[in-house]
């Protein structure tokens, strides 16, 4: 019995006959109702008339740019995916019309096989008949700063376009990408976390796109990278700006040409992944001081996300104080979800939370474990009295108090408070891993190890 359920409706936009017949061809056979127009104005018209699933345009047409036709279906039909297709390695063109609101684009010739998996993709963003999901269960908050990181993370998710998400370590970075995953037509497909800075720079490169048997030494079978794992999902590439040189450039190549090469492999691989990247550190600096490469910064910083430190909404601390014990007193069988006292929700309040969610949490399961059981009160937060009193985490030239040494101090008293605060500095940009934070001061991990013994530094 024929199924009653109408095809889903694609308008193509494109003066070139031979183009538009071969896109009808092609998306009528995967079952779909096509309608092909050769301007702008015509687009419009249509759009008028009648309600379409998927939009694939042009990015030269006689009356104008595809951009505005973007422009135009991103102000009135906000649902509509419409994805571009631009002329080969034109990659200006592409990562304008991304930001534009673009869900994707296509590059000529194009590809009939990628052409079908971004249809596909694009159709799967709301499947038919069914409303859009706009509820966020993870990302709590009232504050406007949440409210429109939420609203803003609905829309990412209607898009192919990279997206680098900063903010300061703690702030839920990973959280962000994971929703902007689920909300996206990937959400059935992995979702694979990489931290940059955790991966030995030899090898990198195998990490990140696998390796032949035998490539090299200890190679003794075939494996998959992180690209080959994210198929079809999403490839998030946390603390990015702790990427060698070496590995941005190859990095680069993988997204612009969307395809990898195992080590040993004589082949390139294409790969469907979508790109989430994130730093503690502002990108940007990186690229003035020479440390991450201008043309891949303007890749990955297609979109730009920001998660708001803690302190900037602190409104917000109740409910998630509520919701962290909640998950808390689950995750540890307990019988009931602990009451929190005035003088406890007072003094969280007021905590400039250097360490952001990320400290909450581990504030919240201290306090599970150093309470009666009955009620949390103040002294079960053990909050550090050096920060209780100050409304907002130190600035990066205000002194550390570890640095401030008397005016007549000795030469070598003033020397030691100058290495303890680089010490410190890098044990927190690499999260106290000593490991990191030695390969950032250039020194073995054994001296470092001496230097903080030595300096009585609390790590």
């Amino acid at each position: 019995m024929p199924s009653s359920t109408p095809a889903r409706r694609v308008l193509i936009v494109d003066d070139e006959a031979d183009l538009c017949e071969l896109l009808e061809i092609t998306l009528s056979r995967m079952g779909l109702q096509t309608r092909a127009v050769g301007s702008v104005a015509a687009a419009r018209a249509q759009l008028a008339e009648q309600a379409f699933d998927f939009c694939i345009t042009d990015m030269r047409l006689p009356d104008g740019s595809g951009l505005d036709l973007v422009h135009h279906l991103h102000g009135h039909y906000p649902d509509l995916p419409v994805a571009v297709i631009t002329a080969h390695g034109n990659t200006e063109l592409a990562v304008e019309s991304l930001k534009a609101g673009a869900f994707d684009f296509v590059s000529k010739p194009v590809d009939l096989s990628v052409l079908r998996r971004l249809v596909h993709d694009a159709l799967a963003l709301c499947p038919q008949g069914a409303a859009p999901d706009t509820e966020d269960p993870t990302l709590l908050g009232t504050h406007p700063s949440m409210v429109a990181l939420r609203a803003l993370v609905q829309r990412l998710g209607r898009s192919q376009a990279p997206v680098h998400i900063s903010g300061e370590s703690g702030t839920g970075k990973e959280l962000v990408a994971r929703q902007i995953h689920r909300c996206s037509a990937r959400a059935k497909a992995p979702f694979v976390p990489v931290n940059c800075g955790a991966i030995p720079p030899d090898l990198m490169e195998s990490e990140f796109f696998g390796h032949l048997k035998g490539a090299f030494t200890g190679a003794v079978r075939d494996k998959a990278g992180f690209f080959q794992a994210a198929e079809g999902g999403t490839l998030f590439l946390d603390e990015v700006a702790d990427l060698p040189l070496a590995m941005q450039v190859k990095l680069l190549r993988a997204l612009q040409e969307r395809q990898v090469r195992p080590v040993g492999a004589e082949l390139e691989q294409p790969v469907n992944v979508r790109i989430i990247s994130a730093t503690h550190q502002r990108l940007d600096e990186a690229v003035q001081r020479g440390h991450f490469r201008q043309d891949l910064y303007y890749r990955l910083n297609v979109i730009e996300v920001h998660a708001p430190a803690l302190r900037d909404h602190a409104q917000d601390i109740p409910a998630l104080v509520e919701h962290g014990l909640a998950l808390l007193t689950a995750r540890h069988g307990l019988p009931q979800v602990p009451a929190v006292t005035r003088a406890a929700l007072d003094a969280l309040c007021a905590y400039p939370f250097p360490g952001n969610v990320r400290e909450l949490e581990n504030i919240l399961e201290r306090a599970l474990t150093l309470s009666d059981g009955g009620a949390i009160d103040a002294h079960d937060l053990q909050l550090r009295p050096a920060t209780l009193s100050a409304r907002a985490a130190p600035t990066a030239t205000k002194p550390e108090p570890e640095a401030m040494v008397a005016e007549d101090a000795s030469l070598g008293d003033q020397v030691e408070a100058i290495e303890r605060r680089a010490i410190v500095d890098a044990l927190q940009r690499a999260r106290f891993n000593k490991t990191r934070a030695a390969a950032l001061l250039g020194m073995s991990f054994r001296a470092l190890r001496y230097r903080i013994k030595k300096l009585k530094i609390d790590a």
